[in-house]
């Protein structure tokens, strides 16, 4: 199946696996996660075969779909796949299997029901997202980027962790809320005002206003579609708030740790490694071609805003004593450098910083699962408790230690080799933030080894003697991250062979409209 047709099978798949696992009769919740489990399977199959029939060197995009929707306001259901979409698409899946089995006994108890949700709330989770990553129209992308908040809501605000209590969890799952929904109300005020600059320059079918993502972009390329520089550069504000917020960028960040930590470990992953990427990959999507003039303008105050979290985050989380806080502020310090990427302006840093989207996805999702793995053990996030966990359970620390390196993008593993093209092409148009940057790598050093050490080596701590080393199950989520680590290490070209495509088309976009 590879015509039209087969995104919205993608998207659908997880969607429809939610409603099935949802409305299952109390007898049957047992196969729930089972159900779950092969639904995400499903897809990524989906995926699979996406990538399989998408050609690098064809059309910008593929497998286009596109039906009427609200063709008063010429909006249109339309999905379509390019090579950055692609590689998040494939994120996307991949870890979903992953993530239901890492979160297999996070529902255990008397409440069935929960059973229910919780997979299900996931795979909703997911279906958006992919909307969201294969949207061509503007509007369907905005009401996707915020039905996505509902099921993420509940999945901080209903299950925790396991060591916070339920006011925490609900004061977090608020903020998260309020921060994002803010954000999107701005977004929507400049989704509005683009429509009608739209219609005024009459660049949709017969000369109504569009919400058609390649309309508009080509009405952008050619200069039929009209926008003074200062509602250009405000309309571009409204869209770049909510996706440095949902990025996370300095100073739109503090939802997150909070978030993080409140939510079940695979939880989090779902956010931190594919939700959150939605903001990112947004930047380059949207951002930057819809508004390429005013993305030059405000490319210094961007930049220095990504200077600050890389180094902000990686500070805050030297000074963590809370193992999931720490990485939660890593990865605010590597938001910082995708972002850096995207706004540096050259082919090189914008290629990096998608492919630091997939990398820093893998890596967080190793490292996050690993210790959530740990402090589910002892229900404890506090550093200081531990000590000498890898006398007693090798494997578990020989899994942390690899994820830990991966983050600190230790030559050889995936995140290296993104990470070094971001640093490359931003040095040319912006040299004092690419040193700058580079403090990430020691800092991210600090804080990785720092920790192990504590952690893991050293006498065991009391009351770890017994500390059970990874079972079957977790080494099965953790197994096929560590291969994905080391395999897109030392092979990344696949990935950038299906990236360098869509980047270069975007930058050439950008740098001809400002021309």
């Amino acid at each position: 199946m590879t015509g039209p047709g087969l995104l919205t099978a993608l998207w659908l798949t997880p969607l429809v696996g939610a409603v099935v696992v949802v409305v299952l009769p109390r007898g049957a919740t047992r196969a729930a996660r089972p159900l779950a489990l092969l639904t995400s399977l499903i897809a990524l199959g989906l995926a699979i075969a996406v990538a399989v029939g998408f050609s690098p060197g064809g059309e910008r995009y593929q497998f286009v779909e596109s039906r009427p929707w609200i063709s008063a306001f010429g909006a249109t259901y339309s999905l379509g796949v390019d090579g950055v979409a692609l590689v998040m698409v494939l994120l996307a899946t991949a870890l979903m299997p992953l993530l239901l089995l890492a979160g297999w006994r996070d529902t255990d108890g008397p409440d069935s029901r929960r059973a229910q949700a919780y997979p299900a709330l996931m795979l909703a989770t997911q279906a958006l997202a992919l909307v969201a990553f294969l949207s061509l129209d503007v509007l369907l992308f905005y009401v996707t980027f915020e039905a996505m908040l509902i099921p993420l809501y509940f999945l901080i605000g209903m299950f925790g962790g396991g060591t916070d209590d339920g006011a925490e969890r609900s004061r977090a799952a608020v903020r998260f809320l309020i921060y994002n929904l803010l954000g999107g109300l701005v977004m929507l005020a400049a989704v509005i005002t683009l429509y009608m600059y739209t219609s005024w320059s009459g660049i949709g079918p017969d000369g109504r206003g569009t919400f058609d993502y390649r309309l508009i972009t080509a009405a952008v390329a050619d200069g039929s579609l009209t926008i003074p520089p200062g509602a250009m550069l405000w309309l571009f504000a409204g869209f770049t708030l909510a996706f440095a917020i949902k990025a996370p960028l300095w100073p739109f960040h503090t939802w997150l740790p909070g978030a993080a930590v409140a939510a079940t470990p695979a939880s989090a992953v779902l956010m931190m490694a594919v939700i959150d990427k939605v903001g990112t990959f947004a930047l380059l999507r949207y951002s930057l071609p819809l508004f390429p003039e005013a993305a030059r303008t405000a490319a210094p105050v961007l930049i220095t805003l990504a200077v600050i979290s890389i180094i902000y985050g990686g500070l805050m989380a030297i000074a963590q004593t809370d193992l999931l806080r720490l990485i939660a502020y890593a990865s605010i310090s590597h938001f910082g450098f995708i972002v850096l990427g995207i706004f540096a302006g050259t082919e090189q840093a914008a290629a990096g910083s998608t492919l630091y989207m997939v990398n820093h996805g893998l890596a967080t999702a190793a490292l996050f699962l690993v210790s959530g793995f740990l402090v589910r053990r002892h229900r404890m996030r506090e550093i200081a408790y531990y000590g000498g966990v890898q006398q007693v359970a090798p494997v578990l620390a020989g899994v942390f230690l690899i994820a830990g390196l991966a983050t600190l993008s230790l030559p050889g593993l995936a995140p290296f080799i993104s990470e070094f093209l971001v640093f490359v092409g931003t040095f040319g148009p912006y040299p004092v933030a690419a040193v700058l940057a580079t403090a990430t790598f020691v800092l991210a050093a600090v804080y990785i080894l720092w920790t192990y050490q504590r952690v893991m080596g050293g006498p065991v701590a009391p009351g770890l003697e017994s500390t059970r080393d990874l079972d079957v199950r977790e080494r099965v989520v953790l197994a096929p991250l560590v291969v994905a680590l080391v395999v897109l290490g030392f092979f990344p070209q696949p990935a950038l062979d299906v990236i360098d495509p869509a980047v270069a088309a975007t930058v050439a976009h950008v740098e001809g409209a400002a021309q």
